[in-house]
């Protein structure tokens, strides 16, 4: 762990508003994109970059916004990693955001966001918050093997469960699926019914599979020769060098995805997922007891 003074904190693109308050991760997915070269990483994966001065350069962004908007935090590194237990800054941040009542969407797959849920609260209640949680292996022995330094699956579930009862809405990326190791009715099916259970608002998959490029391609390797003996050949054979991994079961997955979703009235699109986290209406009223019953 490193810490850097940064520049600015807030970043524009496709029309959102994002935050990193880290760069790099702890959890140790094997199948991590953001270890990518595409990234421009110049220090170690594992060797957390903290931007020390996050909370005063959001501050100052925030009070100078003309505009309320959600702030999105999460999609390139968790915002709670190991570090941020002692550190705090994710935490300090969610005050600012709070503090000008401005929108929240956060993406994670650690409990230790239950240490926020006060906050996550406040925000919600004063503009919108939308809490996702990433789940890809139900199975517990799996799941600590494809994400082995963070909570389970069911630990992540019971998160979900607790932004239910404080009325916190929540999205669910079902990515990724792993060709040969998770890509089976049986996992995505039992995902799918704890989404139904605890009353998840969306999720978003974009088709049942992975990405790999340079970088993330050689870990994931290494990870499948150690873990998994001849699935990277049937990778190779399969795929080649492609950037797009469909599960040879993509649509049969994806049919009982949206059966499942339409049946529920759950949000699969990931461009009508989007819309929903990213819309901060001008008087957004939370989801009432009724609708979380």
């Amino acid at each position: 762990m490193h810490f850097v003074d940064a520049k600015g904190i807030l970043t524009a693109s496709g029309g959102h508003t994002g935050m990193n308050i880290y760069r790099g991760c702890s959890h140790g997915c094997i199948y991590c994109d953001s270890r990518s070269k595409c990234y421009q990483f110049t220090h170690a994966f594992e060797d957390i970059e903290v931007k020390q001065n996050a909370p005063e350069l959001l501050e100052k962004a925030l009070r100078s916004k003309r505009k309320r908007c959600m702030i999105g935090t999460g999609a390139m590194s968790d915002p709670y990693m190991h570090c941020e237990k002692d550190l705090m800054l994710t935490r300090k941040c969610l005050e600012i955001i709070s503090k000008y009542e401005f929108g929240l969407a956060i993406q994670t797959k650690s409990d230790l966001i239950l240490r926020d849920i006060d906050l996550l609260d406040e925000i919600n209640k004063k503009a919108k918050c939308v809490v996702q949680m990433t789940l890809t292996t139900y199975d517990d022995d799996l799941c600590k093997i494809l994400e082995p330094n963070v909570c389970n699956t069911k630990r992540r579930i019971e998160v979900l469960e607790k932004m239910k009862e404080r009325g916190i809405p929540t999205v669910v990326w079902l990515t990724p699926i792993l060709p040969f190791i998770n890509d089976n009715k049986e996992n995505v099916g039992a995902i799918l019914d704890e989404c139904v259970r605890v009353d998840v608002k969306g999720i978003i998959d974009f088709g049942m599979g992975l990405t790999l490029r340079e970088g993330d391609r050689e870990y994931y390797y290494e990870a499948l020769d150690k873990f998994f003996p001849g699935v990277k050949k049937k990778y190779i054979e399969r795929y080649g060098n492609a950037y797009e991994i469909p599960s040879p079961d993509s649509d049969k997955l994806m049919k009982l995805l949206r059966d499942v979703c339409k049946k529920n009235g759950i949000m699969y699109k990931p461009d009508e997922c989007f819309t929903y986290m990213y819309d901060l209406p001008e008087r957004y009223e939370q989801m009432s007891m009724f609708d979380i019953i």
